[in-house]
């Protein structure tokens, strides 16, 4: 039994990891100096959501094997201070994970998107098949209490590999720690600008990704992705490499149907890039033992990920979806799919400006044209993210401006989004969510029954 600290616990996956050693009968604390549900039900749950919140470095002592560093804290956290000075073990959440998993067959999934998507069908589509596995990923999944399952008889574990930096004291791309044996990269768009300035740097990590993958592995990669395709090419590690591409499918009556040579098959999920994601998702559960017949058996039951177009209500003539996209690739990916899907419907999309790439006045250029195939649209942001962030106040019209579309407005207030989602009406529409925080904790609950009146 080890005994684990996690610095910052209530993050999404340091609050899984640490439920999750808990679960494996390990002694689990950690501190944080704010937690937001579900984060917080969940370790309250657990036995394990801290009596108060902040930092206290008497939580330190000789006696914890592990102390585990979270991105939320900060270099001179008064705990990572105390840590150093007694010489503990100090790991990020990747480089923990990578040892604890060291004698498992490894898989991941990387890339600028479509990596939840992806894991979270490869894990359907095992477990419907009654497959076991380890594994990691972004989103909560239906089948399971936790997005982190570890154990002792699974052979393959699979990895959601994120670019993003795996702690405040180690600044490498998270998914450089896995070394794997099976890896996947779904395609390339610059984010976390923040972190990588250049988009040269930026598609750097992908290559040292690539070179990571252990010699006489096997990556699969999108080959509709030109940039893409070039690193692939370009990188000399002796690994096998294959291509994959969009399958064939068409739509009918607001349905997806994957073409097969066993028929037609429905889908639950829809759109091109999720189709990719389709394609990615059946190669990567062959490498690891599942053959077609069986894939596509699951396949119908896989409703997507959690707030990946996902349908939070449906009325007599409106959706409401909701969707995780942000970074501009995503958000034209994902308004395409809706618009493809739905021909007969109007498209309303209201997309919040959360991340530190896209609050970066500098970064907004790239958003041009990218919901010029919605019917009209809302951009919404909060003033305190650009306060939490450290980002210059924007103006509407310089917003406005950047999208290159006349048709959107402009919001800058919880009041006025809720008044505004509020006055419309959405008979023979779709409203389109799309956002990476909460807009403003808007009450969904009082949207959904908006939109039920339609």
């Amino acid at each position: 039994m080890l005994r684990i600290h996690l610095i910052a616990i209530g993050g999404s996956a340091m609050h899984s990891l640490a439920i999750e050693m808990l679960r494996l009968g390990h002694n689990v604390s950690g501190s944080d100096d704010l937690i937001f549900d579900p984060a917080k039900k969940n370790l309250e749950k657990a036995g394990i959501l801290p009596k108060k919140m902040g930092w206290y470095e008497e939580k330190i002592n000789e006696e914890i094997d592990i102390v585990i560093l979270g991105m939320h804290a900060r270099k001179d956290n008064p705990e990572l201070l105390r840590a150093k000075e007694l010489g503990l073990v100090i790991k990020s959440y990747p480089e923990f994970l990578a040892d604890y998993s060291v004698d498992k067959s490894r898989v991941v999934i990387a890339g600028s998107h479509g990596k939840t998507t992806i894991t979270s069908l490869i894990i359907h589509a095992l477990n419907y098949n009654e497959i076991e596995i380890d594994f990691m990923v972004g989103a909560q999944l239906k089948s399971y209490n936790n997005t982190l399952k570890l154990s002792e008889e699974n052979n393959f574990i699979i990895f959601e590999g994120d670019e993003y930096l795996s702690s405040p004291i180690d600044l490498q791309p998270k998914f450089l720690w896995y070394k794997p044996e099976i890896a996947l990269i779904s395609g390339i768009a610059w984010d976390h600008i923040n972190v990588f300035p250049t988009f040269e740097n930026y598609t750097k990590q992908f290559d040292l990704f690539i070179s990571s993958i252990k010699p006489g592995g096997v990556l699969i990669f999108n080959s509709e992705d030109k940039i893409l395709k070039q690193i692939v090419e370009a990188n000399t590690n002796p690994i096998k490499k294959i291509p994959y591409k969009s399958p064939n499918y068409k739509i009918e009556n607001n349905i997806t149907y994957l073409e097969t040579e066993e028929g037609d098959l429905p889908l639950s999920i829809f759109g091109h890039h999720n189709l990719l994601n389709v394609e990615a998702a059946r190669w990567i559960s062959q490498l690891m033992g599942l053959d077609i017949s069986s894939f596509y058996e699951a396949l119908p039951t896989f409703k997507g990920a959690s707030n990946r177009l996902e349908l939070i209500t449906r009325g007599k003539t409106s959706y409401l979806y909701k969707d995780f996209a942000h970074a501009p690739s995503k958000v034209i990916a994902t308004v395409q799919a809706v618009k493809n899907q739905f021909k007969d419907f109007k498209i309303t999309v209201c997309l919040e400006l959360h991340t530190y790439s896209s609050l970066d006045a500098n970064f907004l250029k790239e958003y041009a044209n990218t919901l010029d195939n919605a019917d009209d649209a809302i951009i919404f942001y909060d003033p305190e993210a650009l306060k939490i962030k450290n980002r210059i106040p924007l103006d509407p019209k310089f917003i406005k401006e950047a999208f290159a579309n006349k048709n959107i407005e402009v919001l800058n207030s919880r009041v006025s989004l809720n008044l505004n989602l509020f006055k419309r009406e959405f008979k023979n529409k779709i409203l389109l969510m799309m956002s990476s925080g909460s807009f403003g904790d808007l009450n969904w609950k009082n949207l959904k029954n908006h939109m039920l009146k339609y």
